[in-house]
């Protein structure tokens, strides 16, 4: 039988295959340090799974290259012998690839708790690019070069590992800890008491407690300014950062961060709460997601540079040692090799330029009693004069070019939309239960049947207002526990609302599980939105053009679109669905049956459509005809409760709604209710990984309570007692 691959294939593939791996992992190093911190920026699917790619296919194509080197030194018997020492010189840049760009370090979270197996695999190639090197070494014309860029390697594996050790979550929350606090000293106490009443000297111990430090005064008295700029917002973000990175581990903070942290964000706003939390986000991004912790320390400023000078050496060596021995490589090798070399100082100038014009630099410098030294202290006046300029330019083409810090997106999944564009047809149908079965459903849906809508001022200032208000009703930590667990009733029990209209809206928030309550109040707005009417049917289905567009430039479904009561009901009702259903990792504290009930409402919808002509507007079309149904009876009454469907008990609350004149004023503070208690009760793990993912609203809302005192790790109120020894005359 022929050999299915031409001579002249393998023989092209001998030659190529080190070489195409090692420039394809270049090319992945700067797709990642050019690229990568765009997953913070952008929710979509596509993106998010072209990074991921890079990220794999980065460690992978390095490790397959440097096995081969190793392979081809330890067997090769090719008469220039001359090109292996170029081969081993190319090792130590695979040991620098492996080390990684500044810009990730870790996917997911549970990548960082892998910092073991990255040591391991430190190790392994480590001593693999030093077996090259030494098969090598007695003829070796670069072997200086070699040594000092595997040196830069060692430095830059290092840096990654140190950097995934760090954000390991046991790490982050050690490094956190502080020093063991044994308390007054008791036993020395009791001991002299005990002395003193053996030898019969009146004696009486008296316990002077530390005084209350909670607020004298409630924060809703402090009066309303303006952070004066951008530089002010880093350093307000990076304190409260600091102090509040413990949420991620679930550690406990004092009543003293909690009462300096109200006062602070009811004195500002909510266009500069926003800013502040947004800057804050991007911090634990940093710490959790990137090089951030290493590059941005002493030891970090002391390697970047050695490593870059390393670099810089080496390539002065190699072009000496060739300028001298013309013949001794292959010029195409030679040109190779300088494409490597200049390849790795610029992604290393790219790398220090985004460290120098980053918040972590802007915030360590202006940080007060950080630099005592009064000749660091020049350096440092020197460095700010021209640096803090620079920085808010930058900000402004940020601004001025549209680059965000988050998506600033809000995703809507809408479950009546859903049921009346699914697939009707044979094929559809069909294509469908494939995607199901292979797993891919859900990713497809994401795609394309989920709206996404821009985030807004007036989204923002409704949510900050609501929870703002809230805050002056926590001064006692239980009050604060009590608003935490709200999912509703709080807003039905506002006076503006008849009491009559209370009782009857009561049971669905309090008399049904959270799941449950999401599905019956988004059918409901989902009705009352379309019985009032509404214009332009909306849809999710997308073609490739506006998924593409979409995928590029960040558009989004409604570009100038101003939201009202009703229109900020209808978007908090579609993003909680999104949560509940594409979002089940992270709402799976509070999620319950949730799916199980969506697919059983969907079921029984569907059922009810099939019977009725919904026009050219389904939507629409479908809104009416479940509300043209008589739902006098209770449908629990007449199907029992094996179904978990809620559809027309959805109808039946709509129907209480629909002559009310407030009600989306109502459903307003009912959403933005269900949205804070969800916020609060997700696993902080699950929000620290939402920012890597382009950043959900749900997150601020999450960070935003923590500022506010609306959250449960508050719970050191008191201090030391002081007791005193009074010994009587």
């Amino acid at each position: 039988m022929p050999d299915p691959i031409p001579d002249r294939v393998k023989r092209l593939w001998d030659h190529w295959n080190i070489r195409s791996a090692i420039l394809a992992s270049l090319s992945l190093q700067a797709f990642l340090i050019l690229f990568a911190s765009q997953r913070k920026r952008t929710a979509h699917k596509l993106v998010i799974f072209l990074i991921w790619s890079g990220y794999l296919l980065a460690d992978t194509v390095a490790n397959f290259a440097i096995g081969h080197i190793s392979t081809s030194q330890g067997t090769s018997d090719r008469k220039h012998r001359d090109n292996n020492d170029l081969l081993a010189f190319w090792a130590p840049f695979l040991l620098v690839h492996l080390g990684g760009p500044d810009t990730i370090t870790a996917f997911a979270l549970e990548d960082n708790e892998l910092w073991l197996r990255h040591m391991l695999t430190f190790a392994t190639q480590g001593f693999a690019t030093l077996y090259v090197f030494f098969l090598t070494l007695t003829s070796n014309k670069v072997w200086i070069p070699t040594v000092l860029l595997f040196l830069a390697g060692v430095i830059k594996y290092f840096e990654r590992t140190y950097s995934l050790y760090s954000a390991s979550l046991d790490q982050f929350r050690d490094s956190m800890l502080e020093d063991p606090d044994p308390g007054p000293n008791y036993a020395k106490l009791m001991e002299e008491y005990d002395s003193k009443i053996e030898a019969k000297i009146p004696t009486e111990i008296i316990i002077i407690e530390e005084p209350d430090k909670q607020m004298p005064t409630t924060a809703r008295d402090t009066q309303i300014k303006k952070l004066k700029d951008d530089l002010e917002v880093v350093q307000r973000a990076y304190y409260y950062f600091n102090i509040f990175k413990g949420l991620i581990v679930d550690l406990i903070f004092s009543f003293k961060d909690r009462n300096e942290s109200r006062k602070f964000f009811h004195s500002i706003d909510a266009e500069d709460a926003l800013k502040v939390l947004e800057v804050e986000l991007n911090f634990i991004y940093e710490v959790l997601f990137t090089k951030a912790v290493v590059v941005h320390s002493v030891i970090g400023y002391v390697f970047r540079l050695l490593s870059f000078i390393l670099v810089l050496v080496a390539l002065a060596l190699f072009r000496f040692i060739v300028k001298n021995k013309k013949d001794t490589f292959h010029p195409l090798d030679v040109k190779f090799t300088y494409v490597l070399l200049l390849g790795s100082v610029s992604l290393d100038t790219i790398a220090f330029v985004r460290a120098i014009f980053s918040d972590w630099t802007v915030a360590d410098l202006n940080k007060p009693g950080k630099h005592p030294d009064s000749c660091w202290k020049s350096c440092v006046a020197f460095f700010s004069a021209w640096k803090v300029p620079l920085f808010n330019v930058k900000r402004a083409i940020f601004k001025l070019i549209g680059l965000r810090s988050w998506s600033e997106s809000v995703k809507g999944y809408n479950l009546v939309r859903y049921c009346v564009n699914r697939p009707k047809g044979r094929i559809g149908i069909f294509m469908d239960k494939v995607l199901d079965f292979v797993g891919l459903k859900d990713f497809f849906d994401g795609i394309f049947r989920v709206s996404n809508k821009r985030f807004t001022s007036e989204l923002w200032e409704v949510i900050f207002d609501e929870l703002q208000k809230k805050s002056d009703s926590a001064d006692d930590p239980e009050d604060a526990k009590t608003i935490c667990s709200a999912r509703g009733n709080l807003a039905l029990q506002d006076n503006d609302w008849d009491k009559n209209l209370k009782e009857k809206l009561m049971p669905y928030v309090v008399n049904v599980t959270y799941d449950e309550s999401l599905l019956l109040w988004h059918i409901t707005t989902e009705l009352l939105y379309n019985k009032d009417g509404n214009a332009d049917q909306r849809s999710d289905d997308k073609s490739f053009c506006k998924l593409l567009l979409e995928c590029m430039c960040n558009s989004y479904d409604d570009t100038d679109q101003k939201y009202d009561e009703k229109e900020l009901s209808m978007l908090l009702s579609d993003y909680m669905m999104y949560l509940l259903i594409m979002q089940p990792a992270m709402m799976a504290a509070v999620a319950g049956i949730g799916k199980i009930r969506f697919r059983d409402t969907c079921a029984e919808a569907e059922r009810f459509f099939k019977r009725r002509d919904l026009g050219s507007n389904k939507e629409w079309g479908a809104c009416d005809s479940i509300l043209g149904v008589n739902t006098e009876v209770k449908p629990v009454d007449v199907k029992g409760d094996r179904s978990k469907s809620v559809l027309f008990d959805a109808c039946r609350l709509a129907k209480l709604l629909e002559r009310e004149e407030k009600r989306w004023e109502l459903l307003s503070k009912v959403w933005v209710e269900l949205l804070s208690y969800a916020a609060g009760h997700c696993r902080a793990t699950a929000h620290a990984q939402q920012v890597s993912k382009g950043g959900e609203l749900i997150t601020f809302v999450w960070l935003l309570m923590a500022h506010f005192g609306l959250a449960d790790q508050f719970q050191i109120n008191k201090g030391h007692a002081r007791a005193k020894l009074i010994v009587g005359k």
